[in-house]
């Protein structure tokens, strides 16, 4: 279909934007509503777009709309339109007042620690800006990233290989550590064993994920049938309120903890868990520009990445 001046005298960014609120609404009703038109209106606005472009863009049925194989082409290419000129207006914003501006990150549990680091770094520095963290792993935030739910993700990335669309950048190696609270007599050892702390109560991120795999794995290279934890939990503050408490011990990123340097209520155990490094990884989406905001973080991660590149 040829990008002829007459589409690009009649194309409206208006009716690309009441075509994607019809698909995202799947019914035009729903759509007319969220965009405080009447229905007769979208309806229009939709016909326009098909007649300008000379295809069919929906298929309308009982149950609603569902866009055509020229409609999900043209919805992919409208929403990185709409993200770049959304970019366009807070890049100004940014430049204007770096003091503001939001980003959206997605972040596994694996990489939370550099993440949280950076925000408090550049919360300080700009307290106006706003940080939206999603909790999410790969694959998930590949579409994230298409999506352009988030700008940025960070992820363990040990043996993924990088969709086409995608750049994967390792920022360091991370391993998991066991921590105890400053009461628990196993921190007075100057050296662990791993088969010496089998029977304890344990806490561990959730059964089934990719975290709980690591840990089973680590024991049973050591030659040990793991434990089943005593508490399983996916935020890692728990488990270290747990630990603090004195009975429990923890499984951790060590880099979690390096991060923001040592944690007053808990300390690593002299125990090394084998086969638990990861490499921990920035992940943004190719051709896409990124904004101020989204660069000034990434090189904030590096920088807090560099000591524990030089760790290893």
């Amino acid at each position: 279909m040829p990008w002829n001046p007459q589409i690009r005298r009649r194309l409206k960014l208006r009716e690309l934007d009441i075509l994607i609120a019809v698909v995202h609404a799947g019914v035009m009703r729903k759509a007319a509503d969220h965009l405080h038109m009447s229905q007769p209106a979208v309806s229009k606005a939709i016909a326009d777009l098909e007649h300008t472009l000379g295809v069919t863009l929906l298929d309308r049925g009982p149950q609603g709309v569902e866009p055509t194989q020229y409609g999900r082409a043209l919805l992919k290419r409208g929403l990185a339109v709409f993200d770049e000129l959304k970019q366009g207006v807070e890049d100004i914003e940014f430049l204007a007042n770096p003091g503001t501006g939001e980003l959206f990150i997605g972040s596994s549990a694996m990489s939370e620690g550099i993440v949280l680091t950076v925000i408090d770094r550049l919360s300080r520095q700009y307290p106006r800006v706003v940080f939206h963290v999603e909790p999410v792993s790969l694959p998930a935030i590949y579409d994230e990233l298409r999506e352009r739910r988030i700008e940025l993700g960070f992820a363990g990335i040990y043996g993924s290989i990088p969709e086409d669309d995608v750049h994967q950048e390792v920022l360091f190696e991370d391993r998991l550590a066991v921590v105890a609270g400053m009461d628990n007599p196993w921190i007075q050892r100057r050296k662990v064993r791993l088969a010496e702390l089998v029977n304890e109560p344990w806490t561990w991120p959730s059964a089934g994920t990719m975290f709980d795999a690591l840990v089973v794995e680590a024991f049973r290279a050591s030659g040990l049938e793991p434990p089943r934890a005593t508490v399983y939990a996916a935020d890692m503050n728990t488990r270290i309120r747990l630990a603090a408490n004195g009975r429990f011990l923890a499984i951790v990123l060590a880099g979690n903890l390096k991060s923001f340097g040592k944690h007053p209520l808990v300390k690593m155990l002299p125990v090394e868990l084998p086969t638990s490094y990861r490499q921990i990884g920035l992940i943004t989406l190719k051709n896409r520009t990124l904004s101020p905001l989204a660069q000034l973080f990434i090189e904030q991660a590096r920088e807090v990445a560099k000591p524990l590149v030089k760790r290893k």
